[in-house]
């Protein structure tokens, strides 16, 4: 840590006023945004803070949500204290080993049942106390997938779509959008995979909730089965789809008239939505806040969208272009850039 940063200064001076005496301040990681983690100790005891500035990413969201899934039950961190000025948020520590990291194809299916059974309690969670979550409307999701055009095609690949290219993309766009719309809607964490929860004991810890909406039932249930950062076998995931299937009936998210082939839809489509918002997202983090890591995570996310896309004649035309022209310059331009680097 440099102890010049005024941020680090400002949370040293913040956290001894707290605690009283010396605290022992760790960086653990960043994350997708302007955000960063510190671990705490301070006597026998460890606590995590965030640190957001305040005006890029503001706090009440985390700590409005956090109090709201905790009062459902969910095993989040407990805030304890807030800096508004600065955007500190020191909180309980609920873990440190990502789910990620344990995963396997012998316990993958256990771990994501678990995963999947917390997603009935968080659909619970439609509102705090700043009010009703955000809805995850046409717009929103108009917002998201121009961010696939903006920085994935345009700015990391240089690419200018041809006029039927266009009329392709605006066509997937809008089957995209019709599939979230379709939807019942239910409370929605948004960033909802493995790296984001926790083994805690014998339990799954929840975190990055910040972003949490109002929206479609498939959403969460995808995000874990579907991750941008792994990819399981298809006869694991067919099995846990259709097992969040039958626990999204029972637990009334949506009506027991709903078959299983329109859920696989949703499903799938809304997968893809979130594949191309997401490959747009990481090449954002390159180019906007110079965080690099996630460029390797592109590959996979197209050829979910080349694999899955492939199967619905809404958007076959679409799944056929990210495979072989869009994910082959992402593949070229990651090997050129190795070299140049080597």
């Amino acid at each position: 840590m440099i102890l010049s940063d005024p941020r680090f200064i400002a949370l040293s001076d913040w956290l001894n006023q707290y605690f009283g005496d010396g605290v022992a301040i760790n960086l653990i990681c960043g994350d997708a945004s302007f955000r960063r983690y510190f671990r705490i100790h301070h006597q026998d005891n460890h606590y995590i803070v965030s640190d957001s500035p305040i005006d890029l990413v503001p706090i009440a969201p985390f700590v409005a949500i956090a109090k709201a899934y905790q009062r459902v039950g969910l095993l989040v961190p407990e805030v304890l204290a807030t800096c508004d000025e600065y955007g500190f948020v020191l909180q309980t520590d609920v873990g440190e080993l990502q789910l990620l990291s344990v995963l396997n194809k012998d316990n993958v299916a256990d771990y994501y049942q678990q995963a999947l059974n917390l997603l009935p309690v968080i659909a619970t969670v439609t509102d705090t106390e700043n009010g009703p979550l955000a809805d995850y409307d046409g717009a929103f999701v108009a917002r998201e997938l121009a961010i696939f055009v903006d920085w994935l095609l345009n700015k990391h690949l240089d690419y200018v779509l041809t006029d039927n290219e266009q009329k392709m993309v605006t066509s997937t766009f809008s089957a995209l959008t019709q599939n979230v719309l379709a939807q019942p809607k239910v409370g929605m964490h948004r960033d909802y995979h493995s790296r984001n929860l926790l083994i805690n004991d014998h339990a799954l810890a929840v975190i990055d909730f910040q972003d949490a909406v109002h929206g479609p039932v498939t959403y969460d249930a995808v995000s874990l089965l579907r991750d941008c950062y792994v990819r399981w076998p298809d006869d694991i995931i067919d099995h846990l789809m259709r097992y969040h299937y039958q626990l999204a009936i029972d637990h009334k998210l949506m009506a027991k008239e709903v078959k299983f082939s329109t859920y696989k839809q949703w499903f799938d489509l809304m997968g893809l939505q979130r594949h191309i918002k997401a490959a747009g997202i990481f090449a954002r983090l390159y180019h906007r806040d110079g965080k690099d890591g996630y460029l390797a995570d592109i590959p996979l996310t197209l050829q979910y969208i080349a694999d899955i896309g492939m199967q619905y004649p809404q958007i076959a035309d679409f799944g056929v272009w990210i495979k072989k022209v869009i994910l082959p310059l992402v593949n070229h331009k990651i090997i050129n850039e190795a070299v140049s680097e080597a």
